[in-house]
């Protein structure tokens, strides 16, 4: 039995008290691989930003709301993880300031002035021991296989998950396992549950032997 980190859903970087920044991902994807890890007996711990789906009632779930919170919560429990499987869709970006009251309609644009947030998955990435692993998720609109194949050098990978834009907040899902030599590991298409089972497979056969 391994005991399973997972990342998922979107964050939220705030513009001012009420407005912020985020996207589309709905925890879907998180969710279907929590229950296939959990499927497969393994102990699962989530850590989510905002969704609206229900995690397995066996998994241990720490919500969270920013991509510094998401960075803050993996590097308290990673160490004690076997692995991670970086399924989130952090905002990569937040305002540089952030105003301590709401923004006023005034009929004129606005600047906003953004910055980078952590890379959750690299940083994980960069600490990994050599006992541990990580699975990445590159979500690419061109040059999608060659873009994932960079991120998953670039973060230190052992496995990443490439699929599309098509993805975000659909009960379907079609991807392809790349490991760190560049081959397809798995094409899998279909409900994310089925999915989301395929890739826990891939795991298991490749990561957890």
């Amino acid at each position: 039995m391994a005991q399973i980190l997972i990342t998922s859903g979107p964050t939220r970087q705030y513009i001012d008290p009420v407005r912020y920044m985020t996207n589309g991902s709905s925890g879907r994807m998180g969710a279907s691989l929590a229950a296939a890890t959990i499927a497969a007996g393994h102990d699962v711990t989530i850590i989510s930003g905002p969704v609206q789906v229900d995690y397995p009632i066996e998994a241990r779930v720490i919500p969270v709301v920013t991509t510094e919170e998401m960075l803050a919560a993996c590097e308290q429990e990673f160490p004690n993880c076997d692995g991670l499987i970086g399924v989130a869709a952090p905002c990569d970006y937040r305002p540089k300031r952030v105003e301590g009251h709401k923004i006023a309609k005034t009929g004129e644009p606005i600047t906003l002035h953004l910055i980078e947030t952590p890379d959750v998955v690299a940083t994980m990435g960069a600490q990994k021991k050599s006992d541990q692993w990580v699975v990445g998720f590159a979500l690419e609109t061109e040059d999608a296989r060659f873009r994932a194949l960079v991120k998953l050098e670039k973060k230190n990978c052992d496995l990443i998950v490439l699929n599309g834009p098509e993805a975000m907040n659909a009960a379907e899902n079609q991807v392809e396992i790349l490991d760190r030599a560049g081959t397809s590991v798995a094409l899998l298409a279909g409900r994310k549950e089925e999915v989301a089972a395929g890739i826990m497979a891939a795991i298991a056969s490749k990561l957890m032997k």
